[in-house]
Protein backbone atom coordinates (compact mmCIF):
# COMPACT_ATOMS: atom_id res chain seq x y z
CA UNK A 1 0.00 0.00 0.00
CA UNK A 2 1.48 3.43 -1.21
CA UNK A 3 2.51 5.94 1.78
CA UNK A 4 3.84 8.79 0.08
CA UNK A 5 3.45 8.80 -3.68
CA UNK A 6 1.93 11.90 -5.39
CA UNK A 7 -0.95 12.04 -7.48
CA UNK A 8 1.09 12.19 -10.32
CA UNK A 9 0.13 8.95 -12.18
CA UNK A 10 2.93 7.78 -14.62
CA UNK A 11 5.45 10.78 -14.22
CA UNK A 12 8.15 11.48 -12.03
CA UNK A 13 6.47 14.54 -10.14
CA UNK A 14 6.42 14.07 -6.37
CA UNK A 15 4.67 15.97 -3.94
CA UNK A 16 6.55 18.11 -1.27
CA UNK A 17 5.82 15.14 1.20
CA UNK A 18 7.04 12.51 -0.85
CA UNK A 19 10.25 14.62 -1.15
CA UNK A 20 10.61 14.68 2.76
CA UNK A 21 10.51 11.13 3.26
CA UNK A 22 12.86 10.26 0.53
CA UNK A 23 15.75 13.35 2.15
CA UNK A 24 14.95 10.92 5.17
CA UNK A 25 15.83 8.20 3.63
CA UNK A 26 18.76 9.45 1.89
CA UNK A 27 20.46 11.13 4.72
CA UNK A 28 20.33 7.19 6.64
CA UNK A 29 22.06 6.01 3.52
CA UNK A 30 24.66 8.89 3.20
CA UNK A 31 25.17 8.23 7.09
CA UNK A 32 25.75 4.91 6.04
CA UNK A 33 28.46 5.99 3.50
CA UNK A 34 29.88 8.39 5.31
CA UNK A 35 30.42 6.28 8.45
CA UNK A 36 32.32 3.25 6.62
CA UNK A 37 34.05 5.80 4.36
CA UNK A 38 35.58 7.83 7.09
CA UNK A 39 36.42 4.65 9.48
CA UNK A 40 38.72 3.56 6.51
CA UNK A 41 41.20 6.94 6.54
CA UNK A 42 40.95 6.43 10.46
CA UNK A 43 42.16 2.79 10.70
CA UNK A 44 46.08 4.24 11.04
CA UNK A 45 45.17 6.38 13.95
CA UNK A 46 42.97 3.96 15.66
CA UNK A 47 45.88 1.30 15.49
CA UNK A 48 48.35 3.78 17.12
CA UNK A 49 45.99 4.74 20.20
CA UNK A 50 44.30 1.57 21.28
CA UNK A 51 48.04 -0.27 20.49
CA UNK A 52 46.18 -2.83 18.59
CA UNK A 53 47.57 -4.79 16.09
CA UNK A 54 47.34 -4.77 12.23
CA UNK A 55 46.06 -8.10 12.23
CA UNK A 56 43.31 -7.05 14.68
CA UNK A 57 42.94 -3.74 13.18
CA UNK A 58 41.58 -5.23 10.05
CA UNK A 59 38.40 -6.67 12.16
CA UNK A 60 37.51 -2.91 12.79
CA UNK A 61 36.21 -3.02 9.14
CA UNK A 62 35.44 -6.85 9.13
CA UNK A 63 33.06 -6.97 12.06
CA UNK A 64 31.18 -4.45 10.58
CA UNK A 65 30.60 -6.21 7.26
CA UNK A 66 30.20 -8.95 9.43
CA UNK A 67 27.29 -7.72 11.14
CA UNK A 68 25.94 -6.40 8.28
CA UNK A 69 26.39 -8.97 5.46
CA UNK A 70 25.36 -11.57 8.15
CA UNK A 71 21.94 -9.91 9.16
CA UNK A 72 20.71 -9.15 6.10
CA UNK A 73 18.10 -10.84 4.79
CA UNK A 74 16.55 -11.29 8.37
CA UNK A 75 16.56 -7.88 8.19
CA UNK A 76 14.41 -7.36 5.26
CA UNK A 77 12.23 -9.73 6.16
CA UNK A 78 11.76 -7.81 9.77
CA UNK A 79 10.76 -5.11 7.82
CA UNK A 80 8.30 -7.08 5.85
CA UNK A 81 6.96 -8.68 8.78
CA UNK A 82 6.64 -6.06 11.66
CA UNK A 83 6.55 -2.80 9.85
CA UNK A 84 8.83 -0.74 7.49
CA UNK A 85 8.64 2.35 9.63
CA UNK A 86 9.01 0.82 12.82
CA UNK A 87 12.26 -1.36 12.05
CA UNK A 88 13.58 1.73 10.14
CA UNK A 89 13.57 4.19 13.31
CA UNK A 90 14.37 1.89 15.70
CA UNK A 91 17.27 0.35 14.22
CA UNK A 92 18.60 4.11 13.58
CA UNK A 93 18.54 4.63 17.36
CA UNK A 94 20.77 1.16 17.30
CA UNK A 95 23.13 2.06 14.83
CA UNK A 96 23.36 5.80 16.82
CA UNK A 97 24.37 4.69 20.37
CA UNK A 98 26.65 2.05 19.25
CA UNK A 99 28.34 4.61 16.61
CA UNK A 100 28.84 6.26 20.17
CA UNK A 101 30.02 3.45 21.80
CA UNK A 102 32.63 2.85 19.06
CA UNK A 103 34.03 6.49 19.77
CA UNK A 104 34.16 6.22 23.59
CA UNK A 105 36.07 2.70 23.43
CA UNK A 106 39.06 2.61 25.39
CA UNK A 107 39.95 -1.02 24.20
CA UNK A 108 40.31 -3.40 20.82
CA UNK A 109 37.85 -5.64 21.54
CA UNK A 110 35.43 -3.10 23.07
CA UNK A 111 35.69 -0.95 19.67
CA UNK A 112 34.92 -4.35 17.77
CA UNK A 113 31.65 -5.30 19.72
CA UNK A 114 30.08 -1.45 18.85
CA UNK A 115 31.45 -2.06 15.00
CA UNK A 116 29.44 -5.46 15.02
CA UNK A 117 26.22 -4.30 16.94
CA UNK A 118 26.24 -0.81 14.02
CA UNK A 119 26.44 -3.37 11.56
CA UNK A 120 23.93 -5.11 12.02
CA UNK A 121 21.85 -2.13 13.08
CA UNK A 122 22.88 -1.47 9.50
CA UNK A 123 21.20 -4.28 8.41
CA UNK A 124 17.99 -3.66 9.77
CA UNK A 125 17.67 -0.68 8.80
CA UNK A 126 19.07 -0.17 5.33
CA UNK A 127 16.58 -2.75 3.50
CA UNK A 128 13.54 -1.40 5.28
CA UNK A 129 15.17 1.89 4.18
CA UNK A 130 14.69 0.65 0.72
CA UNK A 131 11.46 -0.85 1.35
CA UNK A 132 9.91 2.28 1.90
CA UNK A 133 11.02 3.51 -1.23
CA UNK A 134 9.77 0.76 -2.89
CA UNK A 135 6.32 0.31 -1.88
CA UNK A 136 5.90 4.31 -1.13
CA UNK A 137 6.60 5.57 -4.63
CA UNK A 138 4.79 4.07 -7.47
CA UNK A 139 6.36 2.10 -9.87
CA UNK A 140 7.77 3.41 -13.34
CA UNK A 141 9.00 7.08 -13.65
CA UNK A 142 8.47 8.24 -10.11
CA UNK A 143 9.78 4.91 -8.25
CA UNK A 144 12.93 5.10 -10.72
CA UNK A 145 13.74 8.78 -10.06
CA UNK A 146 13.31 8.36 -6.32
CA UNK A 147 15.51 5.11 -5.98
CA UNK A 148 18.79 6.65 -8.51
CA UNK A 149 18.67 10.01 -6.23
CA UNK A 150 18.62 7.30 -2.71
CA UNK A 151 21.74 5.75 -4.94
CA UNK A 152 23.22 8.63 -5.77
CA UNK A 153 23.19 9.97 -2.20
CA UNK A 154 24.62 6.54 -0.75
CA UNK A 155 27.64 7.08 -3.28
CA UNK A 156 28.10 10.92 -2.44
CA UNK A 157 28.21 9.52 1.47
CA UNK A 158 31.22 7.46 0.36
CA UNK A 159 33.45 10.25 -1.27
CA UNK A 160 32.50 12.94 1.11
CA UNK A 161 33.65 10.50 3.58
CA UNK A 162 37.15 10.20 2.55
CA UNK A 163 37.57 13.83 2.93
CA UNK A 164 35.76 14.29 5.80
CA UNK A 165 37.56 11.11 7.89
CA UNK A 166 41.01 12.32 7.12
CA UNK A 167 39.46 16.15 8.19
CA UNK A 168 38.11 14.37 11.69
CA UNK A 169 41.22 12.63 12.10
CA UNK A 170 43.60 15.32 12.12
CA UNK A 171 41.50 16.66 15.39
CA UNK A 172 41.22 13.24 16.79
CA UNK A 173 39.80 9.72 15.37
CA UNK A 174 37.05 9.79 17.45
CA UNK A 175 34.78 12.09 16.10
CA UNK A 176 34.60 9.92 13.38
CA UNK A 177 32.48 8.00 15.54
CA UNK A 178 30.98 11.00 17.22
CA UNK A 179 29.96 13.32 13.68
CA UNK A 180 27.47 9.85 12.67
CA UNK A 181 26.35 9.89 15.94
CA UNK A 182 25.49 14.05 15.27
CA UNK A 183 23.81 13.27 11.92
CA UNK A 184 21.48 10.47 12.98
CA UNK A 185 20.17 12.24 15.75
CA UNK A 186 18.78 14.71 13.14
CA UNK A 187 17.81 12.48 10.74
CA UNK A 188 16.19 10.21 13.84
CA UNK A 189 14.41 13.56 14.25
CA UNK A 190 13.09 14.07 10.75
CA UNK A 191 12.13 10.29 10.47
CA UNK A 192 9.54 10.95 13.56
CA UNK A 193 8.27 13.37 11.79
CA UNK A 194 8.40 13.28 8.29
CA UNK A 195 7.96 9.29 7.26
CA UNK A 196 4.13 8.20 7.77
CA UNK A 197 2.41 5.34 10.09
CA UNK A 198 2.00 2.93 7.90
CA UNK A 199 -0.71 -0.03 8.45
CA UNK A 200 0.24 -2.58 10.58
CA UNK A 201 1.49 -5.97 8.72
CA UNK A 202 -0.67 -8.65 8.23
CA UNK A 203 0.85 -11.36 9.87
CA UNK A 204 -1.45 -13.98 9.49
CA UNK A 205 0.69 -17.41 8.16
CA UNK A 206 3.63 -15.31 8.47
CA UNK A 207 5.47 -15.82 11.41
CA UNK A 208 8.72 -15.65 11.54
CA UNK A 209 11.02 -18.78 10.13
CA UNK A 210 13.31 -18.94 13.12
CA UNK A 211 15.08 -22.01 11.71
CA UNK A 212 15.65 -20.76 8.28
CA UNK A 213 16.70 -17.55 10.33
CA UNK A 214 19.33 -19.24 11.96
CA UNK A 215 20.73 -21.27 9.74
CA UNK A 216 21.06 -18.60 6.38
CA UNK A 217 22.48 -16.23 9.15
CA UNK A 218 25.17 -18.84 10.50
CA UNK A 219 25.87 -19.89 6.51
CA UNK A 220 26.28 -16.13 5.51
CA UNK A 221 28.54 -14.76 8.80
CA UNK A 222 30.60 -17.97 8.04
CA UNK A 223 30.95 -17.24 4.36
CA UNK A 224 31.36 -13.58 4.86
CA UNK A 225 34.43 -15.06 7.78
CA UNK A 226 35.97 -16.83 5.72
CA UNK A 227 36.07 -14.47 2.62
CA UNK A 228 37.31 -12.16 5.30
CA UNK A 229 40.23 -14.50 6.46
CA UNK A 230 40.99 -15.87 3.41
CA UNK A 231 44.10 -14.11 3.42
CA UNK A 232 45.69 -14.00 6.69
CA UNK A 233 45.20 -18.09 7.31
CA UNK A 234 45.78 -21.44 5.64
CA UNK A 235 43.76 -22.70 2.65
CA UNK A 236 42.70 -25.68 4.74
CA UNK A 237 40.84 -23.70 7.17
CA UNK A 238 39.14 -21.45 4.61
CA UNK A 239 37.83 -24.16 3.01
CA UNK A 240 36.55 -25.63 5.93
CA UNK A 241 34.63 -22.48 7.10
CA UNK A 242 33.62 -22.34 3.45
CA UNK A 243 32.48 -26.05 3.86
CA UNK A 244 30.04 -25.98 6.72
CA UNK A 245 28.65 -22.78 5.23
CA UNK A 246 27.67 -24.59 2.26
CA UNK A 247 26.34 -27.33 4.69
CA UNK A 248 24.20 -24.54 6.90
CA UNK A 249 22.88 -22.87 2.95
CA UNK A 250 21.17 -26.84 2.12
CA UNK A 251 19.60 -26.75 5.14
CA UNK A 252 18.16 -23.77 4.84
CA UNK A 253 17.32 -24.21 1.28
CA UNK A 254 15.18 -27.59 2.95
CA UNK A 255 13.95 -25.48 5.64
CA UNK A 256 12.40 -22.81 3.13
CA UNK A 257 11.40 -25.54 1.27
CA UNK A 258 8.97 -26.98 3.61
CA UNK A 259 8.46 -24.06 5.55
CA UNK A 260 4.67 -22.75 5.41
CA UNK A 261 5.81 -19.03 6.22
CA UNK A 262 9.83 -19.18 4.43
CA UNK A 263 12.44 -16.84 5.54
CA UNK A 264 13.01 -16.12 1.88
CA UNK A 265 9.86 -17.60 -0.76
CA UNK A 266 12.46 -19.81 -3.28
CA UNK A 267 9.76 -18.75 -6.03
CA UNK A 268 11.60 -15.42 -5.86
CA UNK A 269 14.67 -16.70 -7.63
CA UNK A 270 12.50 -17.38 -10.51
CA UNK A 271 12.71 -14.23 -10.92
CA UNK A 272 15.06 -13.46 -14.06
CA UNK A 273 15.65 -10.04 -13.49
CA UNK A 274 16.00 -10.43 -9.69
CA UNK A 275 18.45 -12.91 -10.15
CA UNK A 276 20.38 -11.34 -12.82
CA UNK A 277 20.57 -7.96 -10.95
CA UNK A 278 22.02 -9.91 -7.82
CA UNK A 279 24.66 -11.30 -9.68
CA UNK A 280 25.99 -8.35 -11.43
CA UNK A 281 25.69 -6.58 -8.24
CA UNK A 282 28.02 -9.00 -6.43
CA UNK A 283 30.55 -8.52 -8.97
CA UNK A 284 30.42 -4.97 -10.00
CA UNK A 285 30.68 -4.17 -5.92
CA UNK A 286 33.65 -6.67 -6.08
CA UNK A 287 35.33 -4.91 -8.78
CA UNK A 288 34.80 -1.65 -6.98
CA UNK A 289 36.37 -2.25 -3.65
CA UNK A 290 39.04 -4.36 -4.92
CA UNK A 291 40.01 -1.55 -7.75
CA UNK A 292 39.75 1.06 -4.53
CA UNK A 293 42.07 -0.73 -2.54
CA UNK A 294 44.58 -1.77 -4.71
CA UNK A 295 44.94 2.16 -5.84
CA UNK A 296 44.63 2.30 -2.58
CA UNK A 297 47.70 1.15 -1.54
CA UNK A 298 49.42 1.97 -4.74
CA UNK A 299 49.26 5.94 -3.56
CA UNK A 300 49.99 5.53 -0.08
CA UNK A 301 52.34 2.33 0.05
CA UNK A 302 54.22 3.01 -3.38
CA UNK A 303 53.81 6.64 -3.67
CA UNK A 304 53.88 8.04 0.08
CA UNK A 305 50.82 10.17 -0.18
CA UNK A 306 49.26 10.72 2.99
CA UNK A 307 45.68 9.65 4.13
CA UNK A 308 43.98 12.96 3.28
CA UNK A 309 45.87 13.35 0.05
CA UNK A 310 44.88 9.42 -1.78
CA UNK A 311 41.01 10.59 -0.20
CA UNK A 312 41.09 14.05 -2.34
CA UNK A 313 42.65 11.88 -5.53
CA UNK A 314 39.79 9.92 -5.70
CA UNK A 315 37.08 11.69 -4.78
CA UNK A 316 36.82 12.56 -8.22
CA UNK A 317 34.81 8.86 -8.17
CA UNK A 318 31.86 10.35 -6.39
CA UNK A 319 30.84 12.76 -9.94
CA UNK A 320 27.93 10.12 -9.94
CA UNK A 321 26.86 11.59 -6.70
CA UNK A 322 26.07 14.67 -9.06
CA UNK A 323 25.07 12.02 -12.27
CA UNK A 324 22.96 10.12 -10.66
CA UNK A 325 19.79 11.89 -9.91
CA UNK A 326 20.11 13.82 -12.70
CA UNK A 327 21.54 12.22 -16.13
CA UNK A 328 20.80 8.69 -15.34
CA UNK A 329 17.30 9.26 -14.93
CA UNK A 330 16.61 10.66 -18.27
CA UNK A 331 19.01 7.79 -19.36
CA UNK A 332 16.89 4.89 -18.15
CA UNK A 333 13.55 6.51 -19.21
CA UNK A 334 14.76 7.13 -22.80
CA UNK A 335 17.03 3.73 -23.45
CA UNK A 336 15.59 1.60 -20.33
CA UNK A 337 17.03 0.24 -17.58
CA UNK A 338 18.80 -3.24 -18.66
CA UNK A 339 20.98 -0.69 -21.03
CA UNK A 340 21.94 1.94 -19.19
CA UNK A 341 23.34 -0.82 -16.49
CA UNK A 342 24.97 -2.83 -19.15
CA UNK A 343 26.66 0.95 -20.44
CA UNK A 344 27.53 1.29 -16.45
CA UNK A 345 29.52 -1.56 -16.85
CA UNK A 346 31.35 -1.42 -20.03
CA UNK A 347 32.46 1.85 -18.45
CA UNK A 348 33.65 -0.20 -15.45
CA UNK A 349 35.75 -2.50 -17.82
CA UNK A 350 37.38 0.45 -19.46
CA UNK A 351 38.27 2.00 -16.09
CA UNK A 352 40.04 -0.88 -15.19
CA UNK A 353 41.70 -1.64 -18.41
CA UNK A 354 42.90 1.99 -18.46
CA UNK A 355 44.56 2.11 -14.99
CA UNK A 356 46.56 -1.80 -15.84
CA UNK A 357 49.85 -0.18 -17.51
CA UNK A 358 50.35 1.95 -14.60
CA UNK A 359 54.14 2.24 -13.45
CA UNK A 360 56.06 3.51 -10.06
CA UNK A 361 56.16 6.89 -11.36
CA UNK A 362 52.94 7.27 -12.99
CA UNK A 363 51.18 10.94 -12.29
CA UNK A 364 47.79 11.96 -11.17
CA UNK A 365 47.10 13.21 -14.62
CA UNK A 366 47.55 9.99 -16.01
CA UNK A 367 45.11 8.22 -13.81
CA UNK A 368 42.54 11.03 -13.75
CA UNK A 369 40.81 9.17 -16.45
CA UNK A 370 40.18 5.59 -15.03
CA UNK A 371 39.16 7.46 -11.67
CA UNK A 372 36.64 10.00 -13.95
CA UNK A 373 35.52 6.51 -16.08
CA UNK A 374 34.36 4.42 -12.60
CA UNK A 375 32.41 7.39 -11.27
CA UNK A 376 30.89 7.65 -14.64
CA UNK A 377 30.13 4.08 -14.22
CA UNK A 378 29.24 3.96 -11.01
CA UNK A 379 25.88 6.98 -11.74
CA UNK A 380 25.02 4.60 -14.65
CA UNK A 381 25.30 0.95 -12.84
CA UNK A 382 24.41 1.20 -9.06
CA UNK A 383 21.50 2.67 -9.42
CA UNK A 384 19.64 1.09 -12.06
CA UNK A 385 20.62 -2.32 -10.44
CA UNK A 386 19.03 -1.42 -7.48
CA UNK A 387 15.49 -1.03 -9.62
CA UNK A 388 15.90 -4.06 -11.32
CA UNK A 389 16.57 -5.92 -8.04
CA UNK A 390 13.36 -4.74 -6.38
CA UNK A 391 10.86 -4.39 -10.07
CA UNK A 392 8.51 -6.18 -10.44
CA UNK A 393 8.39 -8.14 -6.68
CA UNK A 394 5.20 -7.92 -4.33
CA UNK A 395 5.01 -5.05 -2.03
CA UNK A 396 5.03 -7.95 0.75
CA UNK A 397 8.53 -9.30 -0.15
CA UNK A 398 10.24 -5.51 -1.21
CA UNK A 399 11.85 -6.22 2.35
CA UNK A 400 13.41 -9.52 1.29
CA UNK A 401 14.46 -8.29 -2.31
CA UNK A 402 16.18 -5.25 -0.57
CA UNK A 403 18.09 -7.43 1.92
CA UNK A 404 18.89 -10.06 -0.95
CA UNK A 405 20.46 -6.91 -2.98
CA UNK A 406 21.89 -5.46 0.15
CA UNK A 407 23.40 -8.82 0.57
CA UNK A 408 24.99 -9.17 -2.76
CA UNK A 409 26.26 -5.82 -2.87
CA UNK A 410 28.13 -6.37 0.94
CA UNK A 411 29.11 -9.75 -0.21
CA UNK A 412 30.83 -8.89 -3.30
CA UNK A 413 33.25 -6.06 -1.57
CA UNK A 414 34.33 -8.81 0.79
CA UNK A 415 34.95 -11.13 -1.80
CA UNK A 416 36.43 -8.10 -4.25
CA UNK A 417 38.64 -7.43 -1.34
CA UNK A 418 40.07 -10.47 -0.08
CA UNK A 419 40.66 -11.47 -3.89
CA UNK A 420 42.77 -8.68 -4.91
CA UNK A 421 44.49 -8.93 -1.55
CA UNK A 422 45.42 -12.34 -2.42
CA UNK A 423 46.98 -11.63 -6.03
CA UNK A 424 48.67 -8.87 -4.53
CA UNK A 425 50.19 -10.96 -2.00
CA UNK A 426 51.10 -13.61 -4.08
CA UNK A 427 52.55 -11.53 -6.90
CA UNK A 428 54.62 -9.55 -4.74
CA UNK A 429 58.18 -10.85 -4.63
CA UNK A 430 59.86 -8.57 -2.33
CA UNK A 431 59.85 -4.45 -0.46
CA UNK A 432 61.01 -3.37 -4.12
CA UNK A 433 59.01 -0.33 -5.73
CA UNK A 434 59.37 -2.97 -8.89
CA UNK A 435 57.92 -5.62 -6.36
CA UNK A 436 55.36 -4.17 -5.06
CA UNK A 437 54.59 -2.49 -8.67
CA UNK A 438 54.26 -6.22 -10.03
CA UNK A 439 51.84 -7.24 -7.07
CA UNK A 440 49.49 -4.17 -7.80
CA UNK A 441 49.51 -4.34 -11.46
CA UNK A 442 48.20 -8.51 -10.81
CA UNK A 443 45.78 -7.45 -8.79
CA UNK A 444 44.03 -5.07 -10.99
CA UNK A 445 43.20 -8.15 -13.21
CA UNK A 446 40.91 -9.23 -10.20
CA UNK A 447 38.34 -6.11 -10.80
CA UNK A 448 38.42 -6.29 -14.58
CA UNK A 449 37.63 -9.65 -14.42
CA UNK A 450 35.05 -9.12 -12.14
CA UNK A 451 33.49 -6.64 -14.01
CA UNK A 452 33.74 -8.43 -17.49
CA UNK A 453 31.39 -10.90 -15.41
CA UNK A 454 29.39 -8.60 -14.84
CA UNK A 455 28.94 -7.33 -18.22
CA UNK A 456 28.39 -11.15 -19.26
CA UNK A 457 25.05 -11.01 -16.73
CA UNK A 458 23.51 -8.13 -17.84
CA UNK A 459 23.87 -9.04 -21.39
CA UNK A 460 20.79 -11.61 -20.90
CA UNK A 461 19.08 -9.04 -19.55
CA UNK A 462 19.21 -7.28 -23.11
CA UNK A 463 18.36 -10.40 -24.67
CA UNK A 464 15.28 -10.81 -22.50
CA UNK A 465 14.83 -7.54 -23.94
CA UNK A 466 14.57 -7.42 -27.28
CA UNK A 467 12.89 -10.86 -27.03
CA UNK A 468 9.93 -8.96 -25.21
CA UNK A 469 10.06 -5.70 -28.28
CA UNK A 470 10.07 -8.37 -31.05
CA UNK A 471 6.75 -9.92 -29.78
CA UNK A 472 8.60 -13.39 -28.24
CA UNK A 473 6.71 -15.54 -25.93
CA UNK A 474 7.02 -14.07 -22.13
CA UNK A 475 8.46 -17.31 -20.73
CA UNK A 476 6.95 -18.03 -17.36
CA UNK A 477 8.87 -17.88 -14.23
CA UNK A 478 9.69 -21.33 -14.20
CA UNK A 479 11.58 -20.41 -17.72
CA UNK A 480 13.14 -17.25 -16.67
Amino acid sequence: MSTVQSPSGGTDRMSGRAWGVLFVLCGAIFLEGIDVAMLNVALPSIRDDLGMSTGTLQWVMSAYVLGYGGFMLLGGRAADLFGRRRMFVSWLVVFLLFSGLGGLATEGWMLLVARFATGVAAAFMAPAGLSIITTGFAEGPQRNKALLVYSGTAAGGFSIGLVAGGLLTAVGWRWVFFAPVILSAVILLAAVVLIPESPRPDRRGRSVDLAGSITVTGAILLLVFAVERATHVDAIRTAGTVAVSLVLFIAFTVIERRSAAPLVRLGLFRHGGLVRANLAALLFSGGFFGFQFVVTLYLQELRGWSALQTSLAMIVIGVDTVLAPTLTPRLVGRFGNARVVFGGLVLACLAYALMLPLRVDWSYALMFPSLLVLGLAFSLAYGPLTIAGTEGIAEEEQGVAGGLLYTSFQFGAALGLAAAAAVDIAATDGPSPGALLDGYQAALTVPLAAALGAVLISAFGLRRRADDATGAPTPTPAEV
